[in-house]
């Protein structure tokens, strides 16, 4: 089921016996925490770590019958260490924490066809992401808990996810930003809710009734230099010179790493030369073409491809991609000073 469904649940109070949550994504884990410490008396939550303890001490601590508490919630952290050392092609996989050998899949099973009245039991197994290298030891996980018959994957959001909760959680922070503020911090965060929530928090605080503005996120959010990348992008977008050298001046005296900055250029250029090969003109065009293409963009992004596009003939930015080919090839020569270099870069392609 989803973190969302499993609310649904609670808020009815429905609480499973036990339950498994799976995957890495850190925001629905702490709502679903909160939801269901508020369902049991203050004091009912007990937590165990399967790297400290075995699968079946934690088991015989369910079964246990408090004198305290008619209602109790049993947290137990580190899921994958209760996994039985695998063969000789899962031995990466247990010295990643598998390799005590804890579990026994068969006492979880004989517990679950008969829980603890009044006793909910949840497991999380956060360490492994549902693609790439990990997929396949998260299946494992999967495999050895299945006796579990509610389980929760954790996904992380897509931007466009991403971005509507972070609408939701403003509004109930009472924070106020503009579209344009809010899609560079959902960026800048790299879409991860887990932070958005945080930053949203402390933007609260910080702005009080007044709307939130850039400079706000600059001077709170830790990846606050990438809203000066976007700024440069927006000043070499519309070919304007003197702004784009006075923010690479800011982001050198903060320290940015330069070749970091290139990336994002090329980014930013290379989407331009894709929209204005394809004849796109509006913004909407270009955000419906790359999220067709797997590539969501959010609304002042897809503007500012769209300005870039405007701006530069297709030959010019065939021409800046060029440029920043060439200029990527001299960051990574023996070279006196990468700021030079990238003003060099500026000057060319503002020309």
């Amino acid at each position: 089921m989803t973190p969302a469904q499993l609310l649904g649940l609670v808020k009815q109070g429905k609480r499973p016996p036990t339950l498994l949550l799976l995957g890495p994504e850190a925001y629905d884990k702490r709502r679903i925490k909160e939801a269901l410490m508020a369902g049991v008396p203050e004091g009912s939550l007990s937590e165990h770590d399967l790297a400290e303890l075995t699968l079946a001490e934690v088991l015989d601590d369910a079964r246990a019958l408090s004198l305290f508490a008619t209602d109790r919630l049993i947290w137990v952290l580190n899921g994958e260490a209760a996994l039985p050392r695998g063969r000789a092609s899962d031995e990466t996989e247990a010295e990643e924490g598998a390799a005590s050998g804890s579990g026994d899949a068969a006492a979880l099973a004989s517990y679950i066809k008969d829980p603890t009245p009044g006793v909910m039991l949840v497991i999380e197994a956060v360490r492994f992401d549902f693609e790439g290298d990990d997929k396949r030891k998260q299946e494992r996980v999967r495999k050895f808990y299945g006796a579990i018959a509610s389980m929760v994957e954790l996904r992380r959001y897509a931007a466009h996810e991403a971005r509507a909760e972070a609408e939701a959680l403003m509004s109930r922070a009472g924070v106020r930003m503009d579209s344009s503020t809010l899609d560079l911090l959902v960026e800048a965060m790299g879409a991860d809710i887990a932070r958005i929530a945080v930053e949203i928090e402390k933007l609260a605080l910080f702005a009080g009734d007044r709307p939130v503005n850039m400079d706000d996120i600059a001077a709170l959010a830790p990846e606050a230099r990438t809203v000066t990348i976007f700024a440069l992008v927006n000043a070499l977008g519309r070919r304007d010179r003197v702004r784009s050298l006075e923010t690479l001046d800011t982001l050198v005296k903060d320290g940015e790493y330069l070749p970091l900055v290139l990336a994002f250029l090329s980014t930013q250029f290379r989407m331009a030369l894709v929209a204005r090969e394809a004849g796109l003109r509006a913004a909407v065009q270009i955000q419906s073409h790359f999220t067709r293409l797997g590539l969501p963009v959010w609304g002042s992004r897809a503007d500012q491809i769209a300005q870039t596009a405007s701006k530069f003939s297709q030959a010019q930015l065939e021409n800046a991609v060029k440029l920043i080919s060439q200029t990527d090839r001299r960051l990574r020569d023996a070279r006196p000073d990468d700021r030079s270099i990238m003003e060099q870069f500026v000057v060319e392609l503002t020309a």
